[in-house]
């Protein structure tokens, strides 16, 4: 196994900010619905009362690990797509974008995104790969897709196809930080082939719900999460093909045998689109 090492923002290893415990994270407060252990009173606090009023969360989480699987599972396998940059990763869990892509392609590329420093606490071990191929951390804020790209390219050859991975990451950008503006300029330094996926939070599927459990979230987050339409989430996917069945509720991306079959849409909107 081989380990790679790539660090933009923040002045490096040594500059890390201090990791504020006392208010709730998003990484963190995934990572407890996850059932993880790398959270603290405040994520379980908002995570809980956020559940109580949408028990779905639960679900819907564990839901986006598994559109995670099938898109890379997909990208790899199907689409010969060999470089991956996962922008906002989080910690570390079972079935990470390297792991899924390197085990049908043992030559794969992955560079993980983030800025949270308990993410880059725990990046070591994310960052094992094959010896084939190379896996990196960028330690980058999703709002300067310029500094991600440079950081990028001294692992990905951007000469070639790459799949951006958004999931669940700008639904913490608040519009006036400009989500399509991000996503437009990472798919522009890319070339034809590329891909984009990603999943977010709907506004209109099961709005009230939706609305008492992020209000709940956003009084204990500093992050602040913003819902969006099919509409909004959709306009991210601007100019891209959509890939079958295009843009729907994670239940709906082709499941698997494994995969629930559920009463109703979970309220995440997710999908695949191709750069002509």
């Amino acid at each position: 196994m081989t380990n790679s090492w790539s660090n933009s923002a923040s002045g490096g290893r040594d500059a890390q900010p201090a990791i504020d415990t006392s208010v709730a994270h998003p990484a963190r407060v995934y990572d407890y619905w996850l059932g993880g252990k790398d959270n603290y009173p405040a994520d379980r606090a908002a995570g809980a009362a956020a559940a109580e009023a949408n028990p779905a969360i639960l679900i819907g989480v564990r839901a986006n690990r598994s559109f995670l699987r099938r898109a890379v599972r997909f990208l790899a396998a199907d689409a010969g797509v060999r470089q991956f940059l996962d922008v906002g990763t989080g910690l570390p869990s079972a079935n990470n974008t390297h792991e899924v892509a390197q085990a049908i392609a043992p030559e794969a590329r992955i560079v993980y995104v983030d800025n949270d420093p308990i993410v880059l606490a725990h990046a070591r071990a994310l960052l094992t790969s094959t010896a084939e191929g190379a896996t990196a951390y960028v330690n980058a804020d999703a709002r300067d897709p310029e500094k991600i790209l440079q950081a990028a390219a001294q692992t990905l050859d951007f000469g070639q196809p790459v799949a951006v991975m958004t999931l669940m990451i700008m639904q913490y950008i608040p519009d006036s930080d400009d989500p399509h503006g991000i996503i437009a300029r990472l798919l522009a330094g890319l070339p034809s082939g590329g891909y984009l996926v990603a999943s977010d939070t709907a506004k209109d599927i099961d709005a009230e719900t939706v609305a008492t459990a992020t209000g709940r979230l956003n009084q204990r987050m500093g992050a602040q999460l913003t819902p969006r339409t099919k509409a909004q989430i959709g306009a991210y996917f601007s100019g891209l093909e959509m890939v079958e069945p295009g843009l729907v509720p994670l239940n709906r991306w082709r499941p698997g045998p494994d995969d629930p079959a559920l009463d109703r849409d979970l309220p995440t909107y997710c999908g695949i689109g191709r750069k002509p």
